[in-house]
């Protein structure tokens, strides 16, 4: 049975189940979304494998979710057969949802507009947009910090990385948070989600084949041109592998540095000694970043399944078997990292071995736009700390996006003063 599926209903009575389902439930409970990392501990502290009614088992400690994202035992090419039970075909070939040799040879394509010299070189146009961003907030004072600064710089510099013109930016957010909500599993989306998927995902399809149809008939320096030139002089890329490739990058290239942004700008807001330490010491910006992605960062889980026969966790694992990689829950867990629930911008300076983080998973699937990703959160922080004198958090309690897989912040009212 996957996570898309529907369970039979428990007859037990709420508070007459066990903790540990008790726990697993108010996991994915909407009304936990604000702060799931209490609920992630007691269920850590149960154990490192939870076998969920749902037929996928949770992992919840560091070292087992790291076998399954690292081990060939495991793979990671039946995730929408786990969380989207019956909806395969709706979902155009990803590469992130591939084993090799397939996403060897899709991610070989893709990573050469990812190298680290192609991303230093997209710099100076980060600092021009949130310059401009921070001109507008600076003269409003008080604004939404999401809509303000966390959603135009990751989705601009995406959109012209791929070569989205400037008009279509708005439309393309507007798809790429539908299709972002609806990662998360059948299961636990509305139906209002489900029916906003499946109304917009053909509608970006059909944009995106008008667009790589231009670009084959007018290419540019941008990736969309050069993958379909890659397609024209041989390579086995199809126009479908394009298509999972090009949503791929939007939604991923954009979303959770969105929620990267928001959460990280939350969680200084809320320890004014890191931020006053940050002030005073900016060379901390980077290894700020680290631990900001480990504290609160956006992917929060996705699934593994079992290649062979195996054991993790002192339970055995059969071919097909799928799991749950807690991936926030396991960047607290104390067996991994010292006072895991602390915020501390040194903890990732190189003075002291440390586990390292896993908001960018690891083995071959780890992702492909950390270093954009980084990079625009070095630059937004950087700028913050170079012309904004003080910030003051508006809320108690912002509301956050119903997603399950990828966390963030609805809104972030602030005040910047100069």
């Amino acid at each position: 049975m996957s996570l898309a599926s529907t369970p039979e209903q428990p007859t037990l009575a709420p508070g007459e189940l066990p903790v540990e389902l008790q726990l697993m439930l108010q996991i994915f409970n909407p009304a936990n979304r604000h702060d799931p990392f209490p609920l992630y501990r007691q269920l850590q502290d149960l154990g490192p494998v939870h076998r969920s009614p749902l037929g996928l088992s949770l992992l919840t400690r560091y070292d087992e979710v790291v076998t399954a994202l690292t081990s060939s035992d495991w793979g990671h090419d039946q995730e929408v057969e786990h969380l989207h039970s019956g909806q395969e075909e709706a979902f155009p070939p990803v590469f992130m949802w591939m084993e090799p040799p397939d996403h060897t040879r899709l991610r070989g394509l893709v990573s050469k507009a990812f190298t680290p010299g192609r991303i230093m070189s997209i710099r100076p146009r980060m600092e021009e947009i949130v310059d401009g961003l921070l001109d507008t907030a600076l003269a409003a004072e008080e604004f939404d910090a999401i809509t303000g600064i966390a959603y135009p710089l990751p989705l601009t510099v995406i959109c012209e990385i791929l070569g989205v013109p400037a008009r279509d930016h708005d439309l393309i957010q507007e798809w790429s948070q539908i299709l972002s909500w609806g990662l998360d599993p059948d299961h636990l989306l509305p139906q209002e989600a489900k029916d906003a998927r499946s109304e917009a995902t053909p509608k970006f399809l059909e944009y995106l084949r008008a667009l790589i149809a231009e670009r084959r008939a007018n290419p540019g320096e941008d990736l969309i041109s050069a993958l379909a030139t890659v397609e024209e002089q041989g390579d086995r890329l199809s126009e479908e592998e394009m298509l999972g490739t090009i949503i791929f990058l939007i939604v991923a290239g954009h979303e959770t540095t969105v929620n990267l942004v928001g959460n990280g700008l939350l969680a200084l807001l809320r320890n004014s000694d890191q931020m006053d330490l940050l002030r005073s010491r900016p060379e901390l910006v980077r290894p700020a970043i680290d631990e900001l992605l480990r504290y609160d960062g956006p992917p929060h889980l996705n699934t593994r399944s079992a290649k062979v026969r195996t054991t993790l966790g002192g339970q055995t694992f059969e071919p097909g078997d799928g799991v749950v990689t807690l991936l926030a829950c396991a960047n607290r867990d104390p067996r991994a990292f010292d006072n895991p629930d602390k915020l501390d911008i040194t903890r990732f300076d190189g003075h002291a071995p440390v586990s390292r983080h896993l908001a960018f998973s690891r083995g071959h699937h780890y992702c492909l736009g950390a270093p954009l990703a980084t990079l625009e959160m070095e630059v937004v922080l950087t700028a913050l700390l170079a012309r904004v004198g003080s910030m003051e958090l508006l809320q108690d309690n912002p509301p956050y996006k119903p997603n399950v897989l990828i966390r963030g912040l609805a809104e972030l009212q602030v005040r910047f003063k100069s």
